[in-house]
Protein backbone atom coordinates (compact mmCIF):
# COMPACT_ATOMS: atom_id res chain seq x y z
CA UNK A 1 0.00 0.00 0.00
CA UNK A 2 2.71 2.27 0.89
CA UNK A 3 4.16 1.70 -2.84
CA UNK A 4 1.34 3.06 -4.42
CA UNK A 5 0.89 6.24 -2.46
CA UNK A 6 4.37 6.45 -3.63
CA UNK A 7 3.54 5.76 -7.17
CA UNK A 8 -0.09 8.55 -7.20
CA UNK A 9 2.54 11.34 -5.82
CA UNK A 10 4.69 11.18 -8.33
CA UNK A 11 4.16 14.52 -10.80
CA UNK A 12 5.05 14.24 -14.07
CA UNK A 13 6.15 17.38 -16.05
CA UNK A 14 7.58 18.32 -19.54
CA UNK A 15 10.35 20.92 -19.94
CA UNK A 16 11.75 22.03 -22.88
CA UNK A 17 14.49 23.75 -23.95
CA UNK A 18 13.60 25.98 -26.86
CA UNK A 19 16.60 27.17 -28.80
CA UNK A 20 17.12 29.88 -31.70
CA UNK A 21 20.08 31.79 -32.93
CA UNK A 22 20.48 35.36 -31.98
CA UNK A 23 22.52 38.08 -31.92
CA UNK A 24 24.23 39.31 -29.24
CA UNK A 25 27.31 41.36 -28.15
CA UNK A 26 31.00 40.03 -29.56
CA UNK A 27 32.93 38.86 -26.66
CA UNK A 28 35.86 41.26 -26.62
CA UNK A 29 37.85 39.23 -24.24
CA UNK A 30 38.18 36.45 -27.65
CA UNK A 31 40.42 39.26 -29.63
CA UNK A 32 38.44 41.44 -31.17
CA UNK A 33 38.96 44.01 -29.34
CA UNK A 34 36.49 47.31 -27.77
CA UNK A 35 35.49 49.89 -28.87
CA UNK A 36 37.66 53.34 -28.95
CA UNK A 37 36.60 56.00 -26.61
CA UNK A 38 34.33 58.41 -28.23
CA UNK A 39 33.05 55.54 -30.93
CA UNK A 40 29.92 55.86 -31.83
CA UNK A 41 29.09 52.81 -33.97
CA UNK A 42 27.24 50.09 -31.73
CA UNK A 43 29.12 47.49 -30.74
CA UNK A 44 30.08 44.64 -32.85
CA UNK A 45 27.38 41.51 -32.34
CA UNK A 46 27.61 37.78 -33.47
CA UNK A 47 25.36 34.97 -33.69
CA UNK A 48 24.89 32.63 -30.88
CA UNK A 49 22.78 30.02 -29.64
CA UNK A 50 20.07 30.75 -27.10
CA UNK A 51 18.16 29.32 -25.02
CA UNK A 52 14.67 30.39 -23.47
CA UNK A 53 14.61 30.86 -19.54
CA UNK A 54 12.19 31.98 -17.00
CA UNK A 55 13.16 33.71 -13.13
CA UNK A 56 11.69 32.21 -10.71
CA UNK A 57 9.72 34.25 -7.87
CA UNK A 58 9.14 31.98 -5.61
CA UNK A 59 11.24 29.56 -3.46
CA UNK A 60 12.67 26.87 -4.23
CA UNK A 61 15.58 28.31 -5.83
CA UNK A 62 13.92 31.58 -6.12
CA UNK A 63 15.61 33.95 -8.25
CA UNK A 64 17.37 31.20 -10.50
CA UNK A 65 16.53 30.29 -14.22
CA UNK A 66 14.06 27.97 -15.70
CA UNK A 67 13.15 26.18 -18.48
CA UNK A 68 9.66 26.48 -19.36
CA UNK A 69 7.39 23.40 -18.49
CA UNK A 70 5.13 22.11 -15.99
CA UNK A 71 2.84 19.46 -14.87
CA UNK A 72 1.34 17.02 -17.41
CA UNK A 73 -2.87 17.12 -17.22
CA UNK A 74 -4.73 14.03 -17.03
CA UNK A 75 -6.37 14.67 -20.46
CA UNK A 76 -3.37 15.87 -22.93
CA UNK A 77 -0.13 13.62 -23.96
CA UNK A 78 3.38 14.87 -23.58
CA UNK A 79 3.60 16.17 -26.60
CA UNK A 80 0.71 18.45 -26.07
CA UNK A 81 1.46 19.38 -22.66
CA UNK A 82 5.24 21.04 -24.15
CA UNK A 83 3.50 23.07 -26.68
CA UNK A 84 0.52 24.46 -24.24
CA UNK A 85 3.37 24.94 -21.75
CA UNK A 86 4.86 27.26 -24.22
CA UNK A 87 2.26 29.13 -25.34
CA UNK A 88 0.69 29.72 -21.81
CA UNK A 89 3.63 29.97 -19.69
CA UNK A 90 6.35 32.03 -21.97
CA UNK A 91 3.62 33.09 -25.04
CA UNK A 92 6.18 31.18 -27.52
CA UNK A 93 3.57 29.18 -30.26
CA UNK A 94 5.75 29.40 -33.36
CA UNK A 95 7.79 26.21 -32.32
CA UNK A 96 9.11 24.62 -36.09
CA UNK A 97 10.79 21.57 -34.26
CA UNK A 98 9.33 19.85 -31.63
CA UNK A 99 10.46 16.58 -30.53
CA UNK A 100 11.21 14.21 -27.14
CA UNK A 101 14.51 14.11 -25.69
CA UNK A 102 15.22 12.48 -22.89
CA UNK A 103 13.59 11.48 -19.33
CA UNK A 104 15.05 13.01 -16.10
CA UNK A 105 13.60 10.97 -12.98
CA UNK A 106 16.49 11.02 -9.92
CA UNK A 107 13.90 10.77 -7.28
CA UNK A 108 16.12 14.28 -5.63
CA UNK A 109 15.89 16.12 -8.69
CA UNK A 110 13.67 18.69 -7.00
CA UNK A 111 12.91 19.30 -3.96
CA UNK A 112 9.93 18.15 -2.64
CA UNK A 113 6.93 15.78 -4.33
CA UNK A 114 8.93 13.37 -7.02
CA UNK A 115 8.74 15.27 -9.86
CA UNK A 116 9.41 13.18 -13.41
CA UNK A 117 10.71 15.47 -16.20
CA UNK A 118 10.39 14.48 -19.71
CA UNK A 119 12.42 17.04 -21.53
CA UNK A 120 12.13 18.57 -25.43
CA UNK A 121 14.06 20.43 -27.50
CA UNK A 122 12.51 22.93 -29.57
CA UNK A 123 13.33 24.66 -32.28
CA UNK A 124 12.55 28.45 -33.39
CA UNK A 125 13.18 30.07 -36.48
CA UNK A 126 16.12 32.90 -37.21
CA UNK A 127 13.10 35.26 -38.02
CA UNK A 128 10.39 34.80 -35.30
CA UNK A 129 10.48 37.39 -32.55
CA UNK A 130 8.04 36.10 -29.88
CA UNK A 131 6.55 38.85 -27.65
CA UNK A 132 7.85 37.33 -23.79
CA UNK A 133 6.77 38.04 -20.96
CA UNK A 134 8.84 40.37 -18.31
CA UNK A 135 10.39 37.71 -16.15
CA UNK A 136 11.58 35.59 -19.37
CA UNK A 137 14.49 36.33 -21.58
CA UNK A 138 16.87 34.44 -23.97
CA UNK A 139 20.40 33.56 -22.54
CA UNK A 140 23.53 32.72 -24.28
CA UNK A 141 24.07 28.39 -24.38
CA UNK A 142 27.51 29.35 -23.94
CA UNK A 143 27.30 31.61 -20.79
CA UNK A 144 24.22 30.27 -18.78
CA UNK A 145 23.24 32.22 -15.81
CA UNK A 146 22.56 30.36 -12.61
CA UNK A 147 20.06 27.29 -13.89
CA UNK A 148 17.39 25.59 -11.35
CA UNK A 149 17.58 22.00 -10.55
CA UNK A 150 18.41 20.07 -12.94
CA UNK A 151 17.78 21.94 -16.09
CA UNK A 152 21.59 23.14 -17.43
CA UNK A 153 22.12 19.35 -17.66
CA UNK A 154 18.87 19.07 -19.69
CA UNK A 155 20.11 22.16 -21.87
CA UNK A 156 23.84 20.61 -22.35
CA UNK A 157 21.68 17.16 -23.61
CA UNK A 158 19.17 19.43 -25.71
CA UNK A 159 22.66 21.27 -27.17
CA UNK A 160 24.11 18.16 -27.90
CA UNK A 161 21.45 16.13 -29.50
CA UNK A 162 20.80 19.36 -31.89
CA UNK A 163 24.85 19.62 -32.99
CA UNK A 164 24.43 15.68 -33.88
CA UNK A 165 21.42 15.82 -35.63
CA UNK A 166 22.71 18.85 -37.84
CA UNK A 167 25.47 16.45 -39.69
CA UNK A 168 23.12 13.60 -40.63
CA UNK A 169 19.44 15.63 -40.61
CA UNK A 170 18.49 18.41 -42.31
CA UNK A 171 16.98 19.56 -38.99
CA UNK A 172 18.49 23.72 -39.42
CA UNK A 173 15.42 24.39 -41.56
CA UNK A 174 13.84 24.62 -38.30
CA UNK A 175 16.62 27.23 -37.47
CA UNK A 176 16.40 29.22 -40.47
CA UNK A 177 14.41 31.78 -42.59
CA UNK A 178 12.19 30.53 -45.53
CA UNK A 179 14.80 32.25 -47.86
CA UNK A 180 18.99 32.43 -47.43
CA UNK A 181 22.31 32.85 -48.30
CA UNK A 182 24.82 30.36 -47.45
CA UNK A 183 26.37 33.46 -45.28
CA UNK A 184 23.72 33.38 -43.46
CA UNK A 185 22.72 29.42 -43.00
CA UNK A 186 27.05 29.22 -42.11
CA UNK A 187 26.47 31.51 -39.33
CA UNK A 188 23.49 29.52 -37.93
CA UNK A 189 24.84 26.02 -38.05
CA UNK A 190 28.52 27.56 -36.56
CA UNK A 191 25.82 29.21 -33.91
CA UNK A 192 24.76 25.78 -33.24
CA UNK A 193 27.48 23.33 -33.84
CA UNK A 194 30.18 26.03 -31.38
CA UNK A 195 32.94 25.51 -33.74
CA UNK A 196 33.37 27.22 -37.48
CA UNK A 197 32.54 25.52 -40.28
CA UNK A 198 33.65 26.49 -44.10
CA UNK A 199 30.95 27.96 -45.87
CA UNK A 200 31.85 26.14 -50.00
CA UNK A 201 32.07 22.73 -48.02
CA UNK A 202 28.85 23.27 -46.27
CA UNK A 203 26.91 24.45 -49.48
CA UNK A 204 28.64 21.78 -51.17
CA UNK A 205 27.59 19.13 -48.87
CA UNK A 206 24.09 20.17 -48.52
CA UNK A 207 23.15 20.73 -51.66
CA UNK A 208 24.92 16.89 -52.21
CA UNK A 209 22.33 15.88 -50.14
CA UNK A 210 19.21 17.83 -51.68
CA UNK A 211 18.79 19.59 -48.59
CA UNK A 212 18.75 23.16 -49.58
CA UNK A 213 17.99 24.39 -53.14
CA UNK A 214 18.64 27.24 -55.29
CA UNK A 215 15.51 29.67 -55.57
CA UNK A 216 17.24 31.55 -58.87
CA UNK A 217 17.28 35.12 -57.10
CA UNK A 218 20.22 36.79 -55.46
CA UNK A 219 20.63 39.22 -52.25
CA UNK A 220 20.85 42.80 -52.54
CA UNK A 221 24.44 43.52 -52.37
CA UNK A 222 25.90 44.81 -48.80
CA UNK A 223 27.95 47.87 -47.97
CA UNK A 224 31.32 46.38 -49.17
CA UNK A 225 29.48 45.66 -52.96
CA UNK A 226 30.58 42.67 -54.57
CA UNK A 227 28.78 40.28 -56.21
CA UNK A 228 25.19 39.34 -55.12
CA UNK A 229 24.95 36.15 -53.11
CA UNK A 230 22.54 33.58 -54.31
CA UNK A 231 19.35 32.84 -52.25
CA UNK A 232 18.53 29.36 -51.04
CA UNK A 233 15.57 27.79 -49.59
CA UNK A 234 14.84 23.93 -47.81
CA UNK A 235 14.00 21.44 -50.30
CA UNK A 236 11.84 19.57 -47.26
CA UNK A 237 9.81 21.51 -44.19
CA UNK A 238 10.06 18.07 -42.41
CA UNK A 239 12.41 16.12 -40.38
CA UNK A 240 14.55 13.43 -42.47
CA UNK A 241 17.90 11.96 -42.08
CA UNK A 242 20.61 12.75 -44.88
CA UNK A 243 23.48 10.71 -44.06
CA UNK A 244 23.30 8.64 -40.66
CA UNK A 245 27.10 8.49 -40.55
CA UNK A 246 27.90 11.90 -41.36
CA UNK A 247 29.43 14.51 -39.19
CA UNK A 248 30.11 18.21 -39.85
CA UNK A 249 33.99 18.74 -38.91
CA UNK A 250 35.05 22.40 -37.98
CA UNK A 251 36.68 24.45 -40.30
CA UNK A 252 40.77 23.64 -40.61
Amino acid sequence: MIENVDQFSTIHESLTAVFQVRRFPADNSAGHGGAAAGDRRPPRQQRELAVLLWQRALDPQRGTWSLPGGRLRSDEDLDTSARRQLAEKVDVREVDHLEQLSVFSAPDRVPGPRRIASAYLGLVPLTADPHLPDDTSWHRVAALPEMSFDHGTVVEHARARLAAKLSYTNISFALAPDRFTMSTLREIYCAALGYDVDTTNLQRVLTRRKVITPTGDTAAPGRAGGRPASVYRFSDSGLRVTDEFAALRPRA
